[in-house]
């Protein structure tokens, strides 16, 4: 979508900090860090919510979720642990309509959020 800020980001007409990137998903850093490590996870493929998603997302969702894993693997905080949110809708805080997962580590998580 040539007015999605996420795409822009993909194609690099926007700069980011860039931790991961496959054929199918790209990671950066959030400027707006909420934890030591908080990393927006998207698919190349646009998809602007949850409510979108179609059965043929499922392997590219899978996809975000093993991004994830290894994001935080490889940055050390897989064994003390790490939250993903995907938020859908502007009432969840959803503010990008390109799907993405949150990577968030690096300190103490409550529950419940927001």
């Amino acid at each position: 979508m040539s007015n999605c800020i996420f795409c822009k980001i993909i194609d690099g007409d926007i700069p980011s900090q860039k931790v991961y990137e496959d054929d199918d998903v790209f990671a950066f850093k959030d400027l707006n860090a909420q934890a030591p490590l908080h990393v927006l996870i998207i698919p190349k493929k646009h998809i602007s919510s949850i409510n979108a998603l179609t059965a043929d997302d499922a392997e590219t969702v899978g996809k975000l979720y093993l991004a994830a894993k290894k994001i935080a693997t490889d940055t050390g905080y897989a064994d003390d642990g790490y939250r993903v949110v995907m938020n859908c809708g502007e009432a969840a805080g959803q503010t990008v309509f390109h799907i993405h997962l949150h990577l968030l580590a690096g300190r103490s998580l409550s529950w419940p959020p927001g």
